[in-house]
């Protein structure tokens, strides 16, 4: 009789021990992440990245604003001959020049990965139509400047503006 609750008693333990065995070998479930979460994320992240360009395009139309017209004007001047063209003023106005070009392509740059993140993330295409064509009025502003119409590049560059908050709008 003991033999046999012995053997009963180790006979349940390792019955006890497979049922644990099997339960152990089950995967936890894992919920899924809420896409709304996802999108939410997504798009503020993109508004944030509109938003921090239309502060640096406003901030350097506010610079350039200053000394377009200076430049443009001593242009003129050394073109008409009023002022030497080896003269420190003119070379001066090169470097404003070259600066000026500068400032324009690394805007460029920004504006050209805001683009194609609205065309590349399915989440954000959507509300592509509404900047669409910023990187090719920042081409248009850099094409100005390089050709010495400084005015017209800033003008270009408000154009540019407008789109981006045009599409800063269109996000939820």
């Amino acid at each position: 009789m003991r033999k046999t609750i012995l053997f009963a008693t180790v006979l349940m333990c390792l019955f006890g021990l497979s049922i644990s065995v099997e339960a152990q070998k089950k995967k936890p479930i894992k919920k899924k992440p809420k896409v709304t979460t996802v999108l939410v994320n997504e798009t503020k992240e993109a508004a944030e990245k509109v938003a921090i360009q239309i502060n640096n395009v406003s901030k350097f139309l506010y610079l350039l604003g200053g000394i377009a017209r200076g430049i443009e004007d001593i242009d003129k001047d050394v073109k008409n001959g009023k002022i030497s063209v080896r003269s420190k003023v003119a070379n001066d106005n090169e470097s404003y020049k070259q600066s000026v070009l500068v400032g324009v392509r690394n805007l460029r740059t920004g504006l050209i990965q805001i683009e194609s993140d609205f065309r590349v993330k399915p989440k954000l295409q959507p509300y592509l139509a509404s900047l669409q064509g910023i990187t090719e009025l920042s081409g248009t502003a850099e094409d100005q400047a390089m050709n010495g119409n400084f005015t017209n590049s800033g003008k270009t560059l408000l154009l540019v503006i407008e789109k981006l908050a045009a599409g800063l709008v269109a996000l939820p």
